[in-house]
């Protein structure tokens, strides 16, 4: 059995590239939640987290319609002969929209834990709010963005509906691994369907196993 082992790295391109702009957009987003104490909050909360149980078919289908040539920001892209739609690039933003939600989710969680007087003594000691963030918020949130980071990565590594509709399943361009076991099974390849099964299962094993290891 000959077994080509692009999905393999197409996978692990848009996983790793998703996985650090989420990280960093899970980490400021949600800083900026928990600090908000405002009557908008709920509402805010919930609009950020609405990928999580949207199918991710309707997630690709409203990015299709975002971006595509017929939008306002495909047109704009265009002018620059830009175009994401059926493109690793495009796999990437899918994978951001519907990872997000679980790095979101597990980095405010632990923001919500801080005892806020630790941060009221830091600040009537004259501590800056960048300060309180990078030595104080950040190094006692580290458990629950390790959390998001893991379950975000594995997420987006497993992510089949909405990067099959942004991306499409173009060999050594953009199929994924999920889509290699989908579409192999339709062939009635089994043995290759199998090995690709194995490559994910091991890769969830592993990302759980550093978890738990990095996080004691």
């Amino acid at each position: 059995m000959t077994i080509n082992l692009s999905p393999l790295w197409i996978s692990l391109k848009v996983s790793l590239l998703s996985t650090i702009i989420t990280f960093v957009l899970g980490i400021i987003i949600a800083y900026q939640v928990y600090q908000y104490k405002g009557k908008w909050r709920s509402f805010i909360e919930t609009i950020l987290l609405i990928p999580l149980v949207l199918p991710p078919t309707i997630v690709g289908f409203l990015i299709l319609i975002l971006l595509g040539k017929n939008s306002i920001i495909g047109q704009i892209l265009s002018r620059w002969n830009l175009n994401v739609i059926f493109t690793w690039y495009g796999a990437v933003i899918a994978c951001i929209i519907i990872g997000f939600p679980l790095m979101f989710r597990a980095t405010l969680g632990t923001f919500e834990q801080i005892d806020s007087l630790l941060l009221d003594a830091a600040r009537i000691e004259g501590a800056s709010e960048i300060a309180i963030f990078y030595y104080i918020s950040l190094p006692l949130a580290f458990r629950g963005i390790l959390a998001g980071i893991i379950l975000s990565f594995t997420r987006m590594l497993g992510e089949f509906g909405a990067t099959l509709m942004v991306a499409g399943n173009i060999p050594n361009k953009t199929q994924t691994i999920p889509m290699a076991i989908y579409f192999a099974v339709q062939a009635g390849e089994f043995e290759e369907s199998w090995f690709w099964v194995i490559i994910l299962l091991f890769f969830s094993f592993l990302t759980i196993f550093l978890f738990n290891n990095l996080s004691r």
